[in-house]
């Protein structure tokens, strides 16, 4: 899954980029998600859903034509987790260092502020100004000019495991910024490159694992299944675990 966060400031214009990305990302025939970063609580203090959230591990709304599923990651990788799509279009999430940014913004001087070596482009509001370029970023109006920024995006969107892992030398973050400068490319993060002893996948979605959680996971199952009769080395353990 290839991902990029739109990231701005209040009225930045963050909304409308996003929607006319995805738009044309999904009418080339790719599924697309969308996540939003909210300052306020989702879910406030005494309604129904917050009531059932305590007494249950996720909650089911139906309201009119909208359905919703509520429930607390652990962490954003958690979260990210129950997602299947080609593309993840964050709105928001300002925190994230590990997938490339859009910065929307009204000015230059907000362009500088949050451009900390991630971002791609440039839209938002600022594009009204005409500027073509900020700082080496083209500046990119997603209402006039929506496939060509949905062009870059597909070209330079990605999303590492964000684990830290250390295999290459850096931490995600470091590598992220190299790979948006160009210095690096996803063939540099071995995670991702190198093709893991054990995986896992819940819902279709690989979990990334660091080498000594892979050796532990696999030296755990062998272990257990040795004792079993019928049991024999193989090349290849599957198993498969169902929810019901």
């Amino acid at each position: 899954m290839r991902a990029v966060a739109f990231v701005g400031f209040k009225k930045s214009g963050k909304t409308t980029t996003v929607e006319a990305v995805a738009k044309v990302l999904r009418d080339r025939g790719y599924r697309v998600a969308v996540a939003k970063s909210m300052h306020a609580d989702f879910d406030r203090e005494g309604s129904d859903t917050w009531r059932f959230s305590k007494v249950a591990d996720a909650v089911l709304v139906r309201a009119g034509d909208t359905d919703a599923f509520l429930f607390k990651a652990k962490d954003i990788n958690a979260l990210f987790s129950m997602v299947n799509a080609d593309f993840l279009l964050l709105e928001g999430f300002k925190s994230i260092k590990h997938v490339p940014m859009v910065v929307c913004a009204r000015d230059e001087d907000e362009v500088r502020e949050l451009n900390d070596g991630l971002a791609i482009a440039v839209s938002g509001v600022i594009t009204s100004t005409g500027i073509g370029e900020i700082e080496g970023l083209p500046v990119i109006d997603a209402t006039r000019e929506p496939e060509r920024l949905a062009n870059l995006i597909e070209k330079r969107a990605f999303m590492l495991p964000n684990i830290d892992c250390g295999m290459c030398g850096f931490k995600c973050t470091e590598m992220a910024r190299m790979i948006v400068s160009g210095e690096k490319t996803l063939k540099d993060c071995v995670v991702l490159s190198s093709k893991p002893k054990v995986t896992v996948k819940i819902d279709g979605q690989v979990l990334p694992m660091k080498d000594w959680v892979q050796e532990l996971v696999e030296k755990t199952i062998r272990g257990m299944l040795s004792s079993m009769k019928g049991y024999h080395e193989g090349k290849r353990v599957e198993i498969v675990i169902r929810d019901g």
